[in-house]
């Protein structure tokens, strides 16, 4: 008699399972470190020809000016912040310093402009497809695709897990169907048969 698979055992499976996507979905203690490609954006309130955006090598060094090279890897953002801000405070006086890590990212499939951008730490999902121009009429909004360490997951602009992006992140946004991009067509030609049936039938 073949055994039956219990209630219970599912339910730990289910969770396992679950636990586990969740768990690709999370970065860890480094998982958000920056990248080669990504940007320092630094901001010196008094030495304004100083600031400005300053590219990740293949290195993950950062040449930032008066502090000379730093290296971004194996760091999390927080304590690279906190390192490059002690390094301009021993540098300058009375002066307000505002270091932002930009994600390089790739926006693809039906958007106006598609291509690399730098996207900060305040934009969300809808913010990064803005910045490609926004998604055509042929986009589909509701089921994007984020491509994150060879994994794809698909969500919406208003997707929760998904809303601050990381830094390789692909973003596609799909064609729609053909039923979908052909409705009004369809309905207008279903509306023109009836008619001419209808009308066939009244003479």
């Amino acid at each position: 008699m073949r055994k039956q698979t219990q209630p219970a055992a599912l339910l730990v499976a289910a969770l396992m399972l679950g636990s586990a996507n969740t768990f690709a979905q999370q970065p860890g203690p480094l998982a958000d470190q920056l990248q080669p490609g990504d940007m320092v954006r630094v901001a010196l309130s008094r030495e304004v020809e100083m600031s400005g955006d300053y590219t990740v090598d293949e290195a993950g060094m950062v040449a930032l000016p008066l502090i000379g090279l730093r290296e971004t890897s194996n760091k999390t953002p927080a304590a690279l912040k906190q390192e490059l801000v002690s390094a301009y405070v021993d540098q300058l006086r009375n002066q307000t310093i505002q270091i932002t890590f930009l994600r390089r990212v790739r926006v693809l499939g039906e958007v106006r402009t598609p291509g690399l951008y730098h996207a900060d730490p305040t934009m969300t999902l809808a913010d990064v497809v803005a910045l490609a121009g926004g998604a055509t009429n042929l986009g589909k909004r509701d089921e994007m695709r984020i491509i994150r360490d060879g994994e794809e997951f698909e969500v919406d602009l208003h997707s929760e897990v998904f809303q601050q992006v990381r830094s390789g992140d692909q973003i596609l946004v799909p064609e729609k169907g053909w039923l979908e991009r052909n409705r009004t067509l369809l309905v207008t030609a279903s509306i023109s048969v009836t008619a001419i049936v209808v009308g066939a039938m009244t003479r």
